[in-house]
């Protein structure tokens, strides 16, 4: 398993997920399950949303 730095995209990710966790999800993995998991979760609670999307974001090559 390789690290890599995160690119531009992804730190203006997690600046976006700080706000809306489900608008992030959504422009990394679009219209899948995990972006309505998030909204769940962010109805839930805004922490668990967050924690969701960051998760997300970090671990995932994303579908754009």
């Amino acid at each position: 398993m390789t690290t890599t730095v995160s690119s531009t995209r992804n730190v203006i990710l997690y600046f976006v997920a700080l706000v809306l966790p489900p608008v992030a999800v959504f422009f990394k993995r679009g219209c899948a399950a995990d972006f309505w998991i998030n909204i769940c979760l962010t109805i839930l609670g805004w922490i668990p949303g967050v924690l969701h999307a960051w998760y997300l974001i970090s671990r995932s090559e994303g579908a754009m």
